[in-house]
């Protein structure tokens, strides 16, 4: 149903979705030497860029970047999916936390709000690159310092978007969602089936 792709993404959810959903896949893993998954991504927003544009942004080099290791290793021709996920509180993009002092006020912030969390998947053969975006809305329940202080501690928030993984501890934080629990985790199932369908039909739309 689905072609096999490259995962440009070290992620272990990204992983665990797509097998969740068939896909057969090879992580674009990186040589000794070589710079991270986004080595070749400036994730730096544009003045004036808002946020769904950001995080689409993203996606695309990161699938760009993908495809153009494959094509220097000369790796078989199979696509490749990179995905990007951030937050958005007051209109501010807000993405992994720089440390645990970080990753504490991002928490103190979303504590009884409501934010957006925006993903965004794009797909490359190396001849077209699709996309698709993923918004969801998410409300916090009220944290209190010891709850911030003992989940921080616990260096799950540090390495994920917005300082929390919802799958993970940080579940018991969440009182409502609207939109996609599997976007919010940080690969939206619906809109990666569509452009995995769109590529496996050859489909030059």
């Amino acid at each position: 149903m689905y072609p096999r792709i490259y995962l440009a993404s070290k992620s272990p959810r990204r992983r665990d979705l797509l097998r969740q959903i068939g896909v057969n896949f090879d992580v674009l893993t990186f040589r000794d030497g070589e710079r991270g998954e986004d080595a070749d991504v400036d994730e730096t927003p544009l003045p004036g860029e808002g946020v769904e544009r950001y995080v689409e942004r993203l996606a695309l080099a990161k699938a760009e970047a993908g495809m153009r290791r494959v094509l220097w290793r000369k790796l078989l021709r199979h696509p490749v999916l990179a995905a990007d996920t951030t937050l958005e509180l007051d209109g501010e993009i807000i993405g992994k936390p720089r440390d645990a002092a970080d990753a504490h006020a991002i928490l103190s912030r979303l504590s009884g709000r409501t934010h957006r969390v925006l993903t965004a998947v794009a797909v490359s053969n190396g001849e077209r690159i699709r996309s698709r975006v993923s918004i969801s809305q998410v409300r916090f329940t009220t944290l209190d310092e010891h709850s911030i202080r003992h989940y921080v501690a616990s260096g799950e928030p540090l390495d994920k978007a917005g300082a929390y993984g919802i799958q993970g501890r940080a579940a018991v934080f969440v009182e409502e969602i609207h939109g996609s629990y599997s976007g919010i985790m940080g690969l939206p199932l619906f809109e990666t089936a569509q452009l995995l369908e769109l590529f496996g039909s050859g489909d030059k739309a």
